[in-house]
This record gives C-alpha cells, structure tokens and sequence, in this order.
C-alpha cells in the first residue's frame, strides 16, 4: 500500500499538467482530523453515520436531475447536465485514494463549463452552443477549451458508468478488478504511457467492495438505483459524443 502511494506522489507534475491533481486520502482508512490511522471502530462508527445521513442512495438527486436534463425539444441543457455530473461526486469520494485522480479530473471540468455557461446563461443554456462557439473561434481543440472539458468529462463519466455496470454485472469481482477493467475498456486507449501507469498503480487503492457497497447503500435500493443510472444517463453520454464527433473532436487524446 505505501509503494502505491509513493507512486501516485511521484506522478503528481504529471497530474498536474492535465489538470489532474489527486485530492483527499481514503476516507475509510485514514482519521484526517489528527492524522492517525483510523480504528476498526472509528471506520464502523463512520459507515454507520454516513448511512444513517443519506436519504435514498448515492444515485438518488442524481435520478431525479436526470429527468431536467433535456428541454421540451430534446436538446441537452448545460446546468442540468452539469448538475448530474456534479451529484456523482460523492460517489467518487467513497473510493478514496483510488478515485483522487478521476474526481479532480471531473471537478475541474465541471467548473470549468460551468464557469463559461455563468458568463452568459442565456446564450449557453444549451450544452452543445458552447462548442459550436468554440468552433467559430477556432478556440475548440485547445487543451483549456471548453470543448476539450466537455470531452474529458464524457469519458470520465463512461468510466464511472462502466465500474456499475461491472458492480452489478460482476458480484464476483474485487472493486480493484472492477475499476481495472473498466478502465481499460474507456479511459485507457486515450492516455498515454505515464497518464495509464498512474491509474493502473491508482486502481489498486480501490476500496473493499462490501465496504463501499455498504456506504454509497443508503436507505434504498441501491442495485436498482445504479442500474437505473446506468440506464438513463449513458444514453446521454452517448448524444455527447455523437455530437462531438459529428464535428470531429471526438478523439482527442490527452496532451
């Protein structure tokens, strides 16, 4: 486990360049508030605590946000969509260590069109005009473009729509190979060597998959519930890179 971290601090600058610096330690391993390792009674007390809090689960406002998502013509609207987004994160933080990289990652490119749509909420209501701007000015295949967050942020949400779908489909597997394969089969082919050395080493941080399953639980049904996302949100993932492509910035790669 220490090797692991010590590998992750080693590609920090790494991070840092795409805009992907890792953030909080594991929440269920670690006792921030005196910095001592956390005790099996301090991590029980807690998943007890973060169960009892939550209303429904983890997907709960996310499901409901999903249903705002398009305007009565079908077009996807900037704010709901990136409120989705944003209602995923406490997911992420249940990961720990292992997910630091992707919640970074996905932060920043939520405020980063959330910022651009702010500037003009009329003129960027709906998701894809930030693009077509973008596009006008020439501005579009930037790595700080919004198009570029756009894009990264669709990937970073096939990744997590992958690890449920593995979650529900694979009861057998350990979150570690959950989030590897998942992994490999989105984000993987769009990294290059450092970007996919650093989450293959991120990866084995995954949390214990009874654990997670217990704290992201909540009063519902949770299997329901991620498969109810899975369902109604890639379809969305999908319009964005059927847009994207049409427009060829689809497969862009990390700088």
């Amino acid at each position: 486990m220490d090797a692991c971290k010590s590998s992750l601090v080693n590609v920090r600058a790494h991070w840092r360049r795409l805009r992907w610096d890792p953030v909080e330690p594991d929440t269920l391993d670690h006792d921030v508030s005196n910095e001592r390792p956390a005790t099996e009674s301090d991590k029980s007390h807690r998943l007890k605590d973060q169960r009892v809090e939550m209303e429904g689960t983890v997907f709960t406002a996310s499901l409901e946000g999903i249903k705002h998502v398009k305007s009565e013509n079908g077009v996807i609207l900037t704010k709901p969509f990136l409120e989705v987004c944003k209602h995923i994160l406490p997911v992420l933080e249940k990961f720990g260590t292992a997910m630091s990289l992707v919640k970074s990652d996905i932060g920043g490119n939520i405020t980063r069109l959330e910022t651009k749509y702010n500037s003009d909420p009329s003129k960027f209501e709906h998701l894809y005009s930030i693009v077509q701007i973008e596009i006008e000015a020439k501005t579009a295949k930037g790595s700080s473009s919004c198009t570029n967050g756009l894009l990264w942020l669709t990937r970073a949400m096939d990744f997590l729509v992958e690890i449920f779908r593995n979650l529900l489909e694979h009861p057998d597997w350990s979150m570690s190979k959950v989030c590897t394969d998942s992994y490999s089969t989105t984000l993987k082919k769009w990294h290059g060597w450092l970007a996919s050395s650093s989450f293959t080493v991120a990866m084995k941080l995954a949390p214990d998959r009874k654990k997670f399953m217990d704290v992201i639980g909540g009063s519902g049904d949770i299997s329901a519930d991620m498969e109810k996302f899975c369902t109604t949100f890639a379809p969305l993932l999908a319009e964005n890179h059927k847009f994207l492509a049409s427009v060829g910035l689809d497969d862009m790669k990390a700088s």
